[in-house]
């Protein structure tokens, strides 16, 4: 038996020479795939630390990249444009600078500037956080952006002084997902 790194089976055998496909192989035989990647793909970092004031919606910057697969990820505006339509899983994470524990820290992702999802928990010990979602871009123009919202009364900063790959390095990173 032949799995990828999930465990699933790709190719499976009877013992007597006879072999099986899995499903995802045999469609990407059918439609004349003969290899496929995750790409486009991106991951990028922070290079300098950032200030969140309290309450308000703040777009976060990622300066540099680790990976750019198909330039699909703009330094200068901090945006991942996939620039092809498909399925993606995207994300990020970073930690508030603070050990001043509050109750509302969010992490959100944005869609041609429109909110389309978030995650909320209690900000502890300066734990940070992630948030990471499977979407769907329907157009090869579309594109997304991490935003940071936090209540602690008062500005924090999320800390760009790490180098990549710091355990605590704040990252916003997408790959297309291949077979969806």
């Amino acid at each position: 038996q032949l799995q990828d790194f999930g465990g699933n089976s790709i190719i499976t055998s009877d013992g007597s020479g006879t072999i099986t496909l899995s499903s995802g192989m045999q469609t990407a035989i059918n439609a004349g795939v003969t290899s496929a990647a995750n790409t486009p793909a991106f991951v990028a970092y922070k290079t300098s630390n950032q200030t969140i004031s309290n309450t308000s919606a703040t777009k976060i910057t990622f300066e540099a990249e680790q990976v750019d697969s198909g330039s699909v990820y703009d330094t200068s505006n901090s945006r991942f444009t996939p620039g092809e339509t498909g399925y993606y899983w995207i994300g990020g994470r970073w930690r508030y600078d603070t050990g001043t524990d509050f109750d509302t820290a969010q992490y959100r992702i944005y869609k041609n500037g429109s909110i389309i999802a978030k995650s909320t928990f209690i900000n502890q010990n300066a734990n940070g956080g992630f948030l990471n979602m499977v979407i769907y871009a329907g157009s090869t123009s579309d594109y997304y952006e991490m935003y940071g919202y936090q209540n602690s009364g008062g500005s924090l900063t999320i800390n760009g002084d790490s180098t990549y790959p710091e355990q605590d390095q704040a990252q916003f990173y997408a790959f297309k997902i291949i077979g969806l």
